[in-house]
């Protein structure tokens, strides 16, 4: 359960950080109480903040129950591989960004060393 864990917890971290590339704090100052009921014109200025307060606490949360299950340094070592995996991903998919050769080289690298911890980990619990 705790790759599942640090999976979920990657997505969540994926999603705070695109939350806080489009959190503008002066935003929130156009905020009065004449408009804050509009959605039309308070959901774009509050869905960052939210975003970035809800998806920060499901990663800490989900990241949480991970360490418990492994050891801290590999859990970190593949939830921040997984996210940056993941954050190029999203970039691709929902902001037209392209990715050159050497991205997708040392992004698959990122890959095998998720998948070296993943087995030499599984390997090492199940000896007594």
């Amino acid at each position: 359960m705790a790759w599942i864990y640090i999976i979920i917890a990657a997505v969540f971290e994926t999603a705070w950080t695109f939350s806080v590339k489009y959190f503008k704090l002066s935003d929130l100052k156009l905020l009065t109480w004449h408009n804050f009921y509009r959605v039309n014109i308070s959901f774009p200025l509050m869905a960052p903040l939210l975003g970035y307060i809800l998806f920060g606490v499901c990663n800490v949360y989900f990241f949480s129950l991970a360490i418990k299950e492994l050891s801290t340094a590999t859990a970190y070592a593949i939830w921040t591989a997984a996210t940056l995996v993941l954050i190029k991903v999203a970039e691709m998919a929902f902001f037209n960004k392209s990715i050159s050769w050497a991205e997708a080289f040392f992004i698959s690298l990122i890959m095998i060393g998720i998948m070296g911890l993943k087995f030499s980990v599984s390997h090492i619990n199940q000896v007594p």
